[in-house]
């Protein structure tokens, strides 16, 4: 059971990670494409360039997260950096979740894109917290 939910949490948590290079990638490189900004609900180009600067802060914001699952996943092969790679993957996946809630609860219209940001980090996260609970029981 718990190999089988480490392997669903370093799954959801990779495909978390991947979406949101993909973000960074849209929000940070390649914002100025109308097929990009139109995707974000704007209307105009100058739209699109008044904005740009707060898409690329939240662009890197989203990059500096995938980067936390990704050293995570990279530490959790080595057994004395098991715990911390569990943590960091928790951590980051955790701060995705809550970025999607926030902007569910700012904008409901955007619900679509809150559920599809959030949803593998749900994923991971629930994970990772069931496998801790089954630890801690196991311990105790």
């Amino acid at each position: 059971m718990n190999a089988i939910m480490l392997i669903v949490a370093i799954v959801a948590a990779s495909l978390a990670a991947l979406l949101h290079i993909y973000i960074f990638v849209m929000e940070s490189v390649l914002w100025m494409r109308p097929s990009t900004w139109k995707r974000f609900g704007l209307k105009s180009q100058d739209e699109a360039a008044t904005i740009r600067p707060m898409a690329l802060n939240q662009g890197f914001y989203n990059l500096f997260l995938a980067i936390g699952v990704i050293v995570g996943l990279f530490l959790l092969p080595h057994p004395s950096l098991h715990a911390p790679g569990v943590l960091l993957v928790f951590f980051s996946c955790a701060s995705m979740l809550a970025a999607a809630l926030v902007l569910i609860i700012s904008n409901p219209k955007l619900a679509r894109a809150a559920v599809l940001q959030g949803i593998f980090p749900l994923i991971a996260v629930a994970s990772l917290a069931v496998l801790g609970v089954s630890v801690l029981t196991r311990t105790a």
